[in-house]
């Protein structure tokens, strides 16, 4: 279920009045709208090689955020992937996954998993 087709259970209030509902719901759209858009320049960090500034970035974004996403812990993942630090990479794909188990880590996760357990038997025969 994603975050438009979730029931708005504070709007269940009555004592809340309507402008203080349509300012929430507006609050809601315009961090949705924001979170949407640092995730892409993030993605087009990663993208670009500048790594370290994608986990930078990702890293005061989740420090300030209160209410964390499986996608920012997922980008995290990608950005140490692309550095070749499959440790982290694990770790914070692990994290995705557990705040969101359907999230795209969890088959990034098992690639990882995969490359890390290949191995070509005929190399060692020479």
């Amino acid at each position: 279920m994603n975050i438009f087709q979730a029931p708005p259970l504070f709007f269940k209030e009555k004592s809340l009045p309507l402008k203080n509902k349509v300012y929430l719901c507006g609050k809601l759209t315009l961090s949705i709208h924001f979170m949407t858009e640092r995730f892409k320049e993030i993605k087009a960090l990663i993208q670009d090689g500048q790594t370290e500034e994608a986990i930078k970035q990702l890293n005061l974004l989740i420090e300030s955020e209160q209410d964390l996403t499986a996608d920012a812990y997922y980008l995290l993942g990608n950005a140490y992937r692309k550095q070749g630090n499959w440790q982290q990479a694990m770790n914070h794909y692990q994290e995705a996954i557990a705040l969101d188990p359907e999230s795209p880590a969890k088959e990034a996760r098992g690639m990882i998993v995969d490359i890390l357990d290949f191995y070509n038997k005929d190399m060692f025969n020479q």
